[in-house]
């Protein structure tokens, strides 16, 4: 199939964009402007996903994922990370993994201490103050890469679903040797749906989590070697971490 470029928003446009249709994707020139960081820091992040260790929690048998977990909480301009934790989602948001403690490995500290990580961190703050209210945001942070080395791998193993936050922000790190990888988006109470395909680096897909459905489809090598697609997916939460 061929693969369908999404719909860009420009920047200054993406408040109201988000408001109106629950989702935007912005391209990676406008990730910079939005987050206020350049290219070159972008691409640094970029060799972390090399460095993943394997999710071990996939009920599915796979052996696909690779991950890292962090959580932090944004006020303003004010980033705290906060001691490392389990991730944690309730079985009605993911009926396949949710009602478990999942521990990964934390993101590393170079990443951290990025100007772009801490730029991509605060500007979701900002956009989710705007949408839902100016107040502290709850941010967990998942690198992911999901290979092809068993024949397959599927980066939504639970279906099109909803996470239980606020603001979703998938951004696309990489995309090497495979095809597949179709981004879903649907109206969580209505028929509408759009597809595409995020294909350039750090491009960026926000979704209003209350409001529509996601998922991505399979990923399969091509070439006759194994591929991967990694991303980088921040989900923010008002009043707190989702928990047991």
């Amino acid at each position: 199939m061929p693969l369908l470029a999404p719909d860009l928003t420009p920047p200054a446009d993406l408040d109201p964009t988000l408001a109106r249709q629950g989702f935007a994707v912005l391209d990676a020139a406008g990730v910079r402007a939005w987050a206020g960081c350049d290219e070159a820091d972008l691409m640094a992040l970029r060799p972390a996903w090399h460095a993943l260790p394997p999710d071990n929690y996939l009920k599915d048998g796979g052996k696909y994922r690779q991950r890292r977990h962090s959580c932090f909480v944004v006020e303003g301009d004010t980033i705290t990370q906060v001691p490392h934790r389990a991730h944690w989602q309730p079985l009605e948001y993911n009926a396949l993994h949710g009602g478990m403690q999942r521990w990964f490995d934390p993101v590393q500290p170079q990443v951290l201490a990025s100007p772009a990580w801490q730029g991509l961190l605060r500007a979701l703050a900002r956009t989710a103050s705007v949408l839902k209210g100016a107040q502290p945001w709850f941010i967990e942070a998942h690198q992911f890469r999901i290979d092809t080395a068993g024949g397959i791998g599927r980066p939504t193993p639970e279906g099109a679903h909803r996470d239980g936050v606020d603001l979703v922000a998938v951004f696309l790190v990489d995309r090497e040797a495979i095809k597949g990888g179709e981004t879903r988006v649907f109206e969580a109470e209505g028929r509408a749906g759009e597809r595409f395909t995020l294909q350039e680096p750090w491009s960026l897909l926000l979704l209003d989590d209350e409001r529509v459905i996601h998922e991505t489809t399979p990923i399969q090598p091509v070439e006759g070697r194994a591929g991967h697609r990694d991303t980088l997916v921040l989900t923010c939460r008002a009043k707190g971490f989702q928990g047991a």
